[in-house]
């Protein structure tokens, strides 16, 4: 599944819907928003339909990759507070290896190439975060 939403989502239940008994692997990366020097909430904005085209692509180009045997991506948009989740992805694999290497690629290809913006929001005012696009928080 290819998702970008404005609902948070049930990390359990996507690990619950990817895993199956051949898997031996089950890799999550978890993007959350955090504290980086006063910031209470962040804002994040996205061309939908290009970033999820961009992300079915990214997916893709993993399975070509990477013996693994499913991926899951889940982005979230809006006004997110501190703590609050930003990204989840899930790849399942028959060995944790090919999980972890594929885990790694699609969440660089995001941060690369996913047209997500955020905007950090704290005390002392926002600002537009320069250069990758968002990614996640990591």
């Amino acid at each position: 599944m290819i998702s970008v939403t404005r609902d948070d989502f049930d990390v359990n239940a996507v690990i619950d819907r990817v895993r199956k008994p051949d898997m031996g692997a089950l890799v999550t990366f978890l993007g959350v928003v955090r504290d980086d020097g006063g910031i209470e909430e962040m804002e994040l904005e996205a061309y939908e339909e290009v970033a999820k085209k961009e992300f079915t692509t990214i997916r893709d180009e993993a399975f070509a990759k990477y013996p693994i045997a499913a991926v899951e991506i889940i982005h979230r948009i809006g006004r997110l507070r501190v703590g609050e989740n930003i990204l989840l992805i899930v790849v399942g694999a028959g060995h944790r290896k090919e999980a972890f290497d594929a885990c790694e690629y699609i969440l660089e290809r995001i941060k690369q190439s996913v047209p997500i913006w955020k905007k950090e929001i704290g005390k002392e005012g926002e600002r537009w975060v320069p250069g990758e696009f968002s990614g996640g928080d990591a």
